[in-house]
């Protein structure tokens, strides 16, 4: 039985669209969590989680044994490709500690981040907050 535990922020949590489609038909469970991080809204409509200080505020999934294909639907979702450079993905996926609302560790979990360059190159709009929300008419 394999475990797969991810980390999102942005329209892979619950509520959005490709969480509905890519993750709730494996998902096992999922709670609040925090990261270590920054988060930037980009001007193409989504988030991106820099390694900076901070926090960041969104999801862990947990999926007990989920289908082989389950993580690379997600990699290709983000624009991760394993077999490429990092600097020639627009995010990575990394294993990063996570914590509960009370910053509490709830050991580690993959989860897709961009470089800082590259945020500063797209304009990247940082959210002090550490939380992205879009509007609810936008979640179709």
């Amino acid at each position: 039985m394999t475990l797969l535990r991810l980390f999102v922020y942005g329209t892979l949590k619950p509520g959005y669209q490709p969480h509905d489609t890519l993750c709730r038909p494996w998902l096992s469970e999922h709670q609040p969590a925090l990261v270590r991080g920054r988060l930037y809204h980009l001007p193409m409509g989504y988030p991106a989680l820099t390694a900076e200080e901070g926090w960041v505020r969104g999801e862990l999934l947990i999926f007990d044994d989920p289908p082989p294909n389950v993580l690379a639907r997600l990699d290709a979702f983000e624009g991760y490709n394993p077999q490429l450079p990092p600097h020639l993905n627009p995010y990575t996926r990394q294993e990063v500690p996570v914590y509960d609302l009370n910053y509490h560790p709830l050991g580690t979990a993959g989860a897709y981040l961009m470089r800082i360059e590259d945020v500063r190159q797209l304009k990247g709009e940082w959210l002090p907050e550490g939380v992205w929300n879009r509007p609810t008419h936008l979640r179709a």
